[in-house]
């Protein structure tokens, strides 16, 4: 074994630890990495290593190359992830422009609380059960069917209150999973 690591298997992982990881945190500081985001690649990089059967045979430039993969890595799942977020902004966009009553939906489910719309959304564009969706969840169903409830209470009175606030001549009647009800159109 070569670089200066003679001893057992997590030994040798602790003195490089111990020789690399302010270097390995400075070189993702170098690579664009806040402070944070370099220490969450090092504790990959490390990781990692200790899955290894044996030491590899340089392990600083094996931590460094590694460090720099993880570093990569990490740089193109947040940009994914940001790119995935603000996609998500677009989800309850309506494409039809002709349909004000759909738009105005879409703007009424994106007033209630995300986890109530996301069980609704489940519920109801999916057709999952609510078992189905607590599974999803990691949730009970009796958590599931709550959020679904009061998710669509609180639907009908952003609707209910859109309703009032327009004009009578211009109503249409529509039907949630809990009631029906007129609503405005325009």
């Amino acid at each position: 074994m070569s670089g200066g690591f003679e001893c057992d298997n997590a030994e040798w992982l602790r003195l490089l630890y111990e020789r690399q990881a302010a270097r390995l945190i400075l070189y993702g500081r170098a690579l664009g990495l806040s402070h944070s985001e370099a220490e969450d690649v090092l504790q990959e990089t490390f990781l990692t290593m200790l899955k290894l059967q044996l030491p590899p045979e340089n392990p600083e430039c094996y931590s460094l190359s590694c460090y720099r993969n993880y570093t990569f890595n990490y740089k193109r799942t947040l940009w994914r992830r940001i790119k995935r977020e603000f996609e998500s902004v677009s989800w309850f966009e309506q494409n039809n422009a002709d349909d004000p009553l759909g738009e105005f939906a879409t703007k009424a489910l994106e007033q209630i609380p995300q986890e109530q719309c996301e069980v609704i959304i489940l519920k109801i564009w999916h057709n999952l059960t609510f078992e189905q969706i607590g599974q999803f969840l990691n949730l009970s169903q009796n958590t599931v069917a709550g959020r679904y409830r009061y998710g669509l209470a609180k639907l009908k009175k952003i609707l209910i209150k859109y309703n009032y606030e327009t004009d009578e001549s211009d109503r249409t009647e529509i039907t949630l999973p809990c009631t029906t009800f007129t609503l405005s159109r325009g």
